[in-house]
Order: structure tokens, then C-alpha cells, then sequence
């Protein structure tokens, strides 16, 4: 990407940050930085109920196609053990309604936590167990419904619904295994429409629906590790069958630190492909932060005695500044000894005044731009020496100016105060949103230790050693044996991951099984059928009927893979109809070399070396299916001599 090549600015009073790009990084670089990374995946799975009522899963409504409108406000309380959890706190500041656009085919009381939940989904429960096995994972020998705080308004009740199903398993990345700390079965949280200012807005046709989530240990030590992690254990799940595709049906939770840092959750990445890039620029994003803490140690004596030093801007003030709102307040912050740290990049494009800015948004619920500093400028020399004045900065001080409606300056004040306070620990514990150029924004604050307590409305569930064993007894193949699979095909490396992540190899070992080669048969699937189909899903009854009945009329060729790509993108009603569709026309070797000797009194070349070509290309539409084209391609040229 053109950003992530960019490097941080950096501030001479500052050790230098040397920013490599992910395209130049090696081991060694993730070496020195003491990169760890581990994944929590979420997985969809293909149920036709919801996990804990007996709505429908899967079926989704537009934003603006709603039944009723519901309006809640978090607000924080106490736990059992008299304290309030950080994540509670910052959602109850951001003074945020609530909005959940209910269905009616696709909700009920259940999911507006006026019902008790039903008995867990059954059917969800056994595509639980049966990926925790493929995990290699030890299975629970009763399932205990938790709830898991969620803090977000995403799930009405504040909690969403869950149960451990095996722990301490493995997965094969990158010529080791990574351990597999739990696989748990819980219920989907709500669709998020929009979130502006004080309104969040969800729509509940995905709440409740059963999903699997797969938590690794931070044993993935490289940014391309992280995404072969990912992709392997979406590999996995869709080998069974049993599990959704396609937008959101998947999403990764990534957990990145480095030496001296700590873990931050980059949260809901929808792409595999998105992990390295997020990652890296994560791990020098903390980087980054470390080395402004190292810095504020030297400039402060004292940490507990900085203070910031916030002005409210008069009217007057507001117009010389030139870049605040009609009808916005304004205010200024002296922050002592934070000179050229505003400015100092902490991503690619970033800096640490974005990184307050995203709070201001996120906290303040104040739409950007909300803010300058005195490392950006944005207002003239003399409106800037004016501002320091009036908060007593000196030359090692920065100011910010912040701007929002009047009634969440406060709040706006007290954000900006409390990052460059967290400034003093270096990286603070956050939950991040990652974007596509591999930079992120903050989300809110990571949750504490403390978020899972017993669901009292639900009773412990038994998994007998029989379920466990007859679902065992019908696993599929694990990745790593699909993997020599394919190796063993001599599938072409590129379409690989195709095969896998459509679990498509069933498909090409029945073609195989049905006398085609495999080579050819893989080739079929990860190329030809590939580039017809896109994202979309392979009827793979369709390919082997399409298959079977052109090799018993000995198609060969080009004509057997374009008759099943027909077959696929306009389902015939007959072979025959799809033969005269595809215009295939019978011939035998000896119409096709009479063929060859009529044309050949027909064409009229200037150049001798067109001849060959020329004939070719006349009795192609003839041979097509009927005789490999070298074949072809040699009596053209026999006839030519």
C-alpha cells in the first residue's frame, strides 16, 4: 500500500524510529521488535435456528426495512466485587442512544432480554464438537453457559450468551504447531447500521445466531504467521461443511504487543488478507509509543505532578482561529513538556495528535476534524502565540485546541487530558478498529480480566463420551492431511488455497475416484472454476454430473471444462441441452482430417507460416471435445507438408 511505505515522522528530540515497511521486514525484524500475536476467530455456523431462541439464522434485513425500533442507554454497575469495569465507564461517557431495528421474522422476546433463553441449539452444539476435535482440542465433560459482559450495545442484555467446548489444542503453522486455547459456542451479536455522534445504530437479524469462536495462543511471531493461523483454521471449519461464508460470517479478533508493550485487540477484521499488514504497523505503532514514554520520562521529573492546563476560548477567540464550526465551543489545553510529541508518527500517515482526535470522536462522540495542535499548526503564527499565552506554555510545551457542541466539551476536555496521561505508561490497553490500509482507530477500551460470570438461566449440559465418539468417528480429513492431498495431485500451487478455503477437495478426490486425472481435476476446480465463479458457492453435484456424462461420451479436453462451467452458470435441463447450447458437434477422427483437407483447398494465404495457424483456428469448432488439439495441431501439419 502507498501509506504503510511511508515512514513516521519523527522528532529530533526523540530516538529515532526506523519504520520498515512490511514488504522489507524480515524474522529478524519481528525478532527485534518482540512481536506476539494470537487470534480469536469467530465462525458463523449454517443452523437453521438461532442458538438459544427458534428464530431463523440467516436471515438478514435491510438497514431501513424494520418492523419496530427499540432505544436503550448503558449505564454502568457494580460488580460482585464492588468495582466497575473501565470498558462500562467510557461507553456510560459517550452518553450514546441506543437503536435496535427489530424484524419480526427475525427477532423475539428472547433477544430484547425480555424471555429466558430456550435449551441450546442442538444442532449447533454437535458442529461445535465436531470442530473442536478437528482443534485437537481436549473436550469439556459438561457444558457451562457463561455470560460474557459486551459493552458496546451490540447484545440488548449488556452480555452475550457462551460455553467453552474443548481446550488446549493445536493447529500446524509455518512447520510448527500453535497452540489452541479453547474453542467456545456462543450467539452473534446485532449488525451495526451506522454510529454517528450520540446514536449507535444495530439491526437484529444477526443476534443470537450460533457461532464458534477459536482463541490461539500468542505463539505466532511473524505478521504472515498471524494470517496462515487465520486461514487455517478457516480452512478447518469450512472442511466440515457445517459453517457460513461470505461477508461478516467470519471475523478475526487480533492480539498484538511487543517487548515492553501490551496486548491490544485490533477487532472485527473482515479479511484475512488484512491481519499482516494490520499487524505490522500495530507492532510499530507501540513501538512508538514506548519511545514517547521514554521520552516523558526524561522531560518530567515528576509524573504524578504533570498536569494539564485546559481554557475555555471566548467568541472572539473561536472566529481568529479560523478552522472551528458555526456554532461550535471551543477550548485550549497546555500539556507541559510535550513539545514535537503530538507530531511524532506513530503509524504510517498517523501521529499521536490522531490518535487523541479518534478518542475525542469515539469518547466525545465529536465528528472529525475536532481538534488541532501546536505540532500540525492549522492556524496562523500569531492566533498560535495568542493560545499559548493564555495557557502559559513555553517553548517545551504543546497546546491542543478542540472544538465540539457545547454540552460534551467537558467530556472532550477530559479525554484529551486523560490520553496524554496514558501517554506516561507508553501503550495503553485498547480495543482498535482496523481499516484497509492497514492503519487502525481507536475503539474503546480493552475489557478487563473480570468480564465472565455463570448464567444462572441456563442448566450445566452433559457431553457423553458416545457424541464424542461417533463424532469423531466421522471427521474429515484434517487440513494438514488435505494439504499432502493436494501436494500429492500436483494441484498447482495457486489454486490451493482456492480449494481449501471453498473445501473443494472432497469434489476433486470424487472426479479422481471417477477416472479423471488429478492433476487436470484440481486444475478444473482452482482455475477454470474459480475464475467463473468468484465468491460464489460450487454445486458440486453439478461438476461431477457434468463431468461423468461428458466422459462417457469421451469429451475431452477444453470441451469438458467449459461444458462444466456452463453447467454451473446456466443449469441445463439435460445433457443434450447443454451440448447444443455449447454448440459441441460430434466428429471422428476421420471427419475431422476430411475436414482438415477440404479447408485446407479453401484458404488462401499470403504468408506460408500463416497456413498452419490459419487451418487451426477453421478446424478448431469441429475438433473441440472430440480430439486433444496437439492431436489436431500434427495432422494440420501433416496435410501441410
Amino acid at each position: 500500500m502507498k501509506k504503510a511505505d511511508a515512514k513516521p515522522q519523527k522528532s529530533d528530540s526523540l530516538n529515532p524510529l526506523r519504520y520498515v515497511s512490511r514488504r522489507d521486514a524480515t524474522p529478524e525484524t519481528y525478532r527485534n521488535l518482540g512481536f506476539r500475536c494470537g487470534l480469536e476467530v469467530h465462525q458463523q455456523l449454517r443452523t437453521a435456528k438461532k442458538l438459544f431462541c427458534r428464530c431463523p439464522a440467516g436471515v438478514y434485513q435491510d438497514g431501513d426495512d424494520y418492523d419496530a425500533q427499540l432505544v436503550r442507554h448503558m449505564r454502568p454497575t457494580l460488580s460482585e466485587l464492588g468495582e466497575y469495569d473501565g470498558t462500562a465507564l467510557m461507553e456510560y461517557r459517550t452518553k450514546k442512544n441506543i437503536i435496535y431495528r427489530i424484524k419480526g421474522k427475525t427477532a423475539c422476546t428472547y433477544d430484547i432480554d425480555d424471555t429466558p433463553p430456550f435449551a441450546v441449539n442442538r444442532e449447533a452444539l454437535g458442529i461445535a464438537i465436531e470442530i473442536a476435535l478437528l482443534l485437537e482440542t481436549s473436550m469439556v465433560g459438561e457444558l457451562h453457559i457463561t455470560r460474557k459482559q459486551y459493552l458496546d450495545g451490540s447484545i440488548p442484555t449488556g452480555f452475550q450468551r457462551t460455553a467453552i467446548v474443548g481446550i488446549e489444542g493445536a493447529i500446524p503453522v509455518a512447520g510448527k504447531r500453535v497452540g489452541v486455547r479453547q474453542l467456545s459456542l456462543e450467539e452473534d451479536s446485532c449488525r451495526e447500521v451506522s454510529d454517528v455522534g450520540h446514536e449507535r445504530t444495530y439491526t437484529t437479524d444477526r443476534l443470537g445466531m450460533p457461532l464458534v469462536e477459536t482463541v490461539t495462543e500468542p505463539e505466532l511471531l511473524t505478521p504472515d504467521e498471524a494470517a496462515e493461523a487465520a486461514n487455517v483454521i478457516r480452512y478447518l471449519g469450512r472442511s466440515t461443511g457445517h459453517v457460513n461464508v461470505g461477508i461478516g460470517a467470519a471475523r478475526e479478533d487480533v492480539n498484538v504487543s511487543v517487548e515492553g508493550g501490551t496486548r491490544v485487540e485490533i477487532k472485527g477484521v473482515q479479511h484475512i488478507r488484512w491481519i499482516p499488514e494490520l499487524t505490522h504497523n500495530e507492532a510499530f505503532r507501540q513501538k512508538a509509543l514506548l519511545l514517547v514514554r521514554d521520552e516523558l520520562a526524561r522531560r518530567v521529573a515528576d509524573e504524578k505532578a504533570w498536569d494539564a492546563i485546559p481554557v475555555r476560548l471566548s467568541a472572539e477567540d473561536v472566529v481568529r482561529l479560523g478552522v472551528v464550526p458555526e456554532g461550535m465551543s471551543a477550548a485550549a489545553v497546555g500539556l507541559p513538556q510535550f513539545a514535537g510529541l503530538l507530531g511524532f508518527g506513530t503509524n504510517p500517515g498517523r501521529t499521536l495528535g490522531d490518535e487523541i482526535s479518534d478518542r475525542l470522536k469515539v469518547i466525545a462522540c465529536i465528528e472529525k476534524p475536532n481538534m488541532i495542535h501546536s505540532d500540525g499548526a492549522g492556524s496562523s503564527p500569531a492566533v498560535w502565540k495568542d493560545l499559548r499565552r493564555q495557557v502559559g506554555a513555553k517553548t517545551q510545551d504543546a497546546v491542543v485546541v478542540l472544538w465540539g457542541p457545547e454540552a460534551d466539551m467537558k467530556t472532550a476536555v477530559e479525554t484529551v487530558v486523560e490520553r496524554c496521561r496514558l501517554a506516561f505508561s507508553g501503550v495503553p490497553n485498547e480495543t482498535r478498529k482496523g481499516l484497509p490500509d492497514g492503519t487502525t482507530l481507536f475503539e474503546r477500551v480493552l475489557p478487563g480480566p473480570d468480564r465472565m460470570y455463570p448464567d444462572t438461566d441456563s442448566s450445566p449440559i452433559p457431553i457423553e463420551e458416545e457424541t464424542i465418539e461417533s463424532t469423531r468417528a466421522r471427521l474429515p480429513r484434517s487440513i494438514a492431511e488435505r494439504m499432502g492431498q493436494l501436494d500429492a495431485w500436483r494441484a498447482p500451487a495457486d489454486t490451493h488455497a482456492y480449494v481449501l478455503r471453498r473445501n473443494l477437495c472432497p469434489l476433486i478426490e470424487s472426479l479422481v475416484e471417477s477416472g479423471m486425472d488429478s492433476r487436470s481435476a484440481a486444475t478444473l476446480i482452482g482455475h477454470r472454476v474459480r475464475r467463473a465463479m468468484g465468491d460464489r458457492e460450487v454445486n458440486a453435484e453439478r461438476v461431477r454430473w457434468a463431468v461423468g456424462e461428458g466422459k462417457a461420451l469421451e469429451i475431452a479436453g477444453d470441451a469438458l471444462r467449459d461444458l462444466v462451467v456452463l453447467a454451473l452458470l446456466e443449469p441445463p435441463a439435460s445433457f443434450d441441452e447443454l451440448l447444443e447450447r455449447a454448440a459441441y458437434r460430434r466428429a471422428t477422427e476421420k471427419e475431422i482430417r476430411a475436414e482438415i483437407r477440404r479447408r485446407l483447398h479453401d484458404v488462401a494465404v499470403r504468408r506460408p507460416e500463416a497456413l498452419v495457424p490459419v487451418l487451426m483456428d477453421r478446424v478448431r469448432p469441429l475438433a473441440w471435445g472430440n480430439v486433444p488439439l496437439a492431436k489436431v495441431a500434427q495432422w494440420v501439419e501433416e496435410a501441410t507438408r
